[in-house]
């Protein structure tokens, strides 16, 4: 095992060049990558605390009768998906909307009557916080004759799942575009590894030697370059989060960026995929070569 180990190394140092370039093209690829992920990481633990606080609201005719509420608020707090519903009088509702607008006193001075309406304030069960589910209860509440309107800020939930999906697809996308470059580029360093060797291969399979035996220093050669540069995307991929945490106004990172960096399972994870990525341009070289060069062959 030594062999194949001391051989791998004197591949890689013997093609310095193509060796250093296919590092950093994994390097680049895992940081991209990497960083899509982190990205999408902190966008949950941004999105999290208002999915805690997502609500629906419910505004009443102004016709309904008192005695009417008490009834209507124990079959709104039964249906599926709500946690629990508060009812908001017109009075209360007026109350919070000069507390929210007290910089701005002057829009409500001159009101002559109370224009808003009775209203349900309901908090949603977290499993029932997507727009699908939230419609899905709007339309059940919608269809209570008492009902005027349902508002859950549907349109912003939207676009928010719009732009996560996009960025998400976007991510995928790159991954695709790199893994394919990251072993293709691989797959031609072994290729003109191979070829400045081919003597020694020819040698040796004369001599009665497996394709095993002659492969194993190709593969833990693949394996070292995609591990090395795993560590390097990661590395750079750290360097970058920390100077954008300590850039961070504080009071700001404290209250709505808590970011954190990629969790140690996804780091084991990334680093095992670069190192396939290494193996997999490997193979697919060593495939195309060995069975390209049999021994009726001159080389």
């Amino acid at each position: 095992m030594m062999r194949f180990y001391r051989r791998a190394f004197q591949d890689i140092i013997g093609n310095r060049f193509v060796n250093t370039l296919t590092v950093i093209t994994i390097a680049l690829s895992v940081l991209i990558v990497s960083a899509f992920v982190l990205f999408f990481i902190n966008t949950a633990e941004l999105i999290d605390p208002w999915k805690q606080g997502a609500r629906i609201m419910v505004y009443l005719h102004d016709q309904v009768p008192q005695e009417r509420i008490e009834p209507l608020l124990r079959q709104i707090s039964g249906m599926y998906g709500v946690d629990h519903a508060t009812f908001i009088s017109r009075q209360e509702g007026l109350e919070r909307l000069k507390k929210s607008m007290k910089r701005q006193p002057s829009l409500l001075e001159n009101l002559k009557a109370n224009p808003l309406p009775d209203a349900f304030e309901i908090r949603m069960i977290p499993e029932s916080q997507s727009e699908a589910a939230m419609e899905v209860l709007a339309n059940g509440l919608e269809a209570l004759p008492e009902i005027a309107e349902v508002e859950y800020g549907q349109q912003w939930i939207g676009r928010i799942s719009s732009i996560v999906g996009l960025f998400r697809l976007g991510g995928y996308a790159l991954g695709a575009l790199f893994f394919a470059a990251s072993v293709f580029i691989v797959a031609n360093t072994v290729r003109l590894v191979l070829y400045s060797r081919r003597q020694e291969v020819e040698i040796m399979r004369l001599v009665g030697a497996t394709d095993g035996f002659i492969k194993a220093p190709f593969y833990l050669e693949g394996l070292i370059l995609g591990a090395a540069g795993g560590t390097l995307g990661l590395g750079g991929l750290l360097a970058a989060f920390l100077f954008a945490s300590t850039s961070l106004d504080q009071s700001l990172a404290g209250t709505l960026l808590k970011l954190r960096f990629l969790p140690l399972s996804t780091v084991a994870l990334v680093l095992a995929g670069s190192m396939v990525v290494g193996w997999l341009g490997c193979y697919l070289s060593l495939r195309q070569f060995l069975g390209q060069t049999p021994l009726s062959e001159p080389l």
